[in-house]
């Protein structure tokens, strides 16, 4: 069973940066998708930056310039690095991996392709 313990969240000013983690077990297959996503109350999980088996990596367009996901493998750690943070930004954010899924593209219900899901990390972007 594969388990996903995030860390490294925060409260930071606009235009600062934050590096997300998300150490992982359990894994035993090849091939995973793994992603951060993030949530408002009242909004449905979006996708903030999913990376394939092969490094591959998709963005939001939100984020995309200012954030960056890589997936240390020897170590099982996931990583988001956010620069220039905005309030927009607020939410609590969760990795997840999909065993066998290949993420092409982004989307509102990317979210539903994770099966495994880490307990959140909260990011808070004061103006």
């Amino acid at each position: 069973q594969v388990q996903l313990v995030e860390s490294g969240g925060g409260s930071v000013q606009a235009g600062g940066s934050l590096r997300l983690s998300c150490a992982g077990s359990g894994f035993t297959r090849n091939q995973y998708s793994k992603g951060w996503f993030r949530q408002v109350p009242g909004k449905e999980r979006e996708a903030v930056a999913v990376i394939n088996y092969d490094d591959t990596a998709k963005y939001a367009d939100s984020v995309q310039g200012r954030f960056t996901i890589t997936d240390d493998k020897a170590n099982n750690i996931l990583y988001l690095q956010m620069n220039n943070l905005k309030p927009e930004d607020t939410a609590m954010y969760y990795c997840a991996a999909s065993a066998g899924s290949y993420v092409a593209i982004l989307t509102e219900t990317t979210a539903r392709i994770f099966k495994d899901w880490g307990q959140g990390t909260q990011v808070t972007v004061s103006s």
